[in-house]
């Protein structure tokens, strides 16, 4: 650059900032975390610093957000960027595409991070944990359709349990994504909400392979079903944070089987003894029944009874005979006096009186007992032994005159 040539600011920075960029390639660099601030952009702003200097540092939110652990100050990393220029300011500063801590593996960092998150949370705490129910007649199953873990979950769970209905939900548990489709499929079980048990889970791997299952989106799924899940990542010494916020934890697919039903041969084979034990114990007590009721049968005293029963039924037999005499002899009395009454009620009926070729005579309907009720023409009613004939007064006849 001429010396006898006066730039401008702009100037010389954008060609420091050409300077920088264009001649110092992407890099790793190692620092502590300072100042950290988490912007509510997503992007994430701090400071890298030694001994002996410091350096401002960027991650956008793009790339923060694939971060496997939690940004802290004081936490040593290391850091893979590109130097940039900040023109407005004239500050250099590394904007970084991806981090790990240093000295400790960035998955585990995370696993650890996540898992005391989780856990102050109160998501692994035991009063959570839902029973499996003893005999479920609907399971799901939700892993990868083309694993040896869903091979071995079908082979046990159709041994154990063959009238068992299986319900398969196939999903990545490897690689991006695979976390995203776990948690889909534990939500959708349980919108279904047609199944008794949950296994979640897929074979072994390494600490990168299972890492689907240490995902805070796939730990929420488990812990939020309300169907009872059995955490069923292969892996029998370790742990996953699946694992925690599981209601059961299984060390291998296998072994979630095994868990989730009973086997059917066994408790057929239960159930056949206890039939047999129960059958036994009823003949056994009937038997005894048998022998206790012969027993009282043959005895004196029960003899006694039934001899003093016979004597009342007996006694019974004798004063119902008598009781049916004196109710006869009673009863032709009170016949015979029945009978006189009946002669002398008939003696007095004014109609065997005309049996003997009396007659009664009806004036209006009123027996007539004077010729002084009588006029001239009256139409009278006169009744006989058999039958009434009517008849006009032409003649009257008193006692005391002659008419």
């Amino acid at each position: 650059m001429p010396l006898d040539e006066i730039y401008s600011v702009s100037e010389i920075t954008h060609s420091i900032k050409l300077l920088l960029e264009e001649n110092i390639a992407p890099l790793w660099i190692e620092g502590e975390v300072s100042n950290f601030k988490a912007h509510y952009s997503g992007h994430y702003y701090f400071t890298l610093k030694d001994s002996g200097a410091q350096i401002s540092a960027v991650m956008w939110r793009s790339r923060a957000s694939q971060m496997h652990f939690r940004l802290e100050d004081g936490m040593k990393v290391q850091a893979f960027g590109s130097i940039r220029l900040y023109e407005k300011s004239g500050r250099y500063q590394i904007d970084i595409m991806r981090m790990q801590p240093a000295g400790v593996g960035k998955l585990q960092l995370a696993f650890e991070q996540l898992k005391q998150k989780l856990k102050d949370e109160g998501l692994f705490d035991a009063e959570h944990k839902k029973p499996l129910p003893p005999f479920p007649s609907r399971i799901g199953i939700v892993t990868s359709s083309t694993g040896a873990a869903i091979r071995d979950i079908l082979n046990v769970l159709k041994r154990r349990a063959p009238h068992l209905e299986i319900i398969v939900k196939p999903a990545k548990v490897q690689g991006e994504g695979a976390a995203e489709e776990i948690a889909a499929a534990v939500e959708l079980f349980n919108r279904w909400g047609e199944v008794d048990v949950l296994i979640v889970g897929r074979g072994g791997g390494s600490l990168e392979d299972l890492w689907a299952f240490n995902e805070e989106i796939t730990a929420r799924a488990v812990y939020n079903s309300k169907i009872p899940v059995i955490s069923a990542v292969g892996h029998e010494i370790d742990f996953s944070i699946t694992d925690f916020t599981a209601d059961l934890r299984a060390a291998t697919p296998s072994a979630a089987a095994e868990l989730a039903v009973p086997d059917y041969t066994e408790i057929r084979g239960q159930v056949l003894y206890l039939k047999e034990r129960l059958s036994r114990n009823l003949e056994n007590y009937i038997r005894q029944l048998k022998t206790a009721v012969a027993s009282l049968a043959n005895s004196y005293g029960l003899r006694r009874i039934e001899d003093r029963i016979r004597q009342l039924a007996l006694q019974v037999d004798d004063l119902d005979t008598k009781l049916a005499q004196a109710g006869f002899f009673q009863l032709n009395q009170r016949k015979n006096v029945v009978t006189q009454l009946e002669k002398r009620l008939d003696g007095l009926n004014p109609k065997q009186v005309l049996k003997r070729g009396y007659s009664i005579t009806y004036k209006n309907g009123v027996v007539l007992k004077d010729a002084d009720a009588l006029r001239m023409m009256d139409v009278l009613e006169t009744e006989v032994a058999h039958g009434r004939f009517s008849s006009s007064v032409i003649k009257i006849n008193k006692d005391t005159e002659n008419a």
